[in-house]
């Protein structure tokens, strides 16, 4: 691990053995990213070029049978990380709670512009309700087509909580 990320991660007070002991590897940050579309708030969503083909071709299937699909977060590098850690434990939340359902700094699959996570029109929400939907079992079913796969299932073994939305292109 990188010297400032160790000190990033001691000031957080996230244990030095939290990605051995989550096994979530160190990630990547993309050198190279292409727009897919802008979220609900009007961010310009991005993803790795291969990812976003990818992503591109599985929206269009789902489509194409009447799912809509929703990009909300693609890529998010270290320092975006490390901000939105900083401004939960600001807001008075437990690390405990914060890091079952946000990576450290460093450990995020969006660091990579593969990690997608996918929300509808009928439930923009990032919540586990998402899996109740039609778009969701849509991409149960046919997400793998396209080399996405579902990284957080329920009782995973990083100790994310479940995480229907966030799904990551594997090459």
């Amino acid at each position: 691990m990188n010297p400032a990320l160790k000190k990033t991660w001691a000031k957080f007070g996230i244990p030095a053995d939290y990605a051995r002991t989550r096994r979530l590897p160190l990630q990547r940050e993309a050198r190279s990213l292409v727009a897919v579309g802008r979220n609900s708030n009007g961010r310009v969503v991005r993803l790795a070029p291969r990812a976003a083909q990818a992503w591109r071709r599985m929206r269009a299937a789902a489509a194409a049978d009447g799912i809509g699909l929703l990009p909300v977060s693609g890529f998010r590098s270290i320092a975006r990380q490390t901000r939105i850690i900083r401004s939960n434990l600001a807001q008075g939340r437990p690390l405990d709670d914060l890091l079952r359902y946000v990576a450290a700094p460093g450990c995020s699959e969006h660091h990579t512009g593969r990690a997608l996570d996918i929300a509808s029109a009928r439930h923009p929400e990032l919540d586990a309700g998402f899996a109740r939907t039609r778009e969701f079992k849509w991409l149960a079913r046919h997400a793998r087509r396209f080399g996405f796969r579902l990284s957080y299932p329920r009782g995973n073994r990083h100790g994310i909580g479940y995480e229907p939305w966030h799904w990551c292109w594997r090459k």
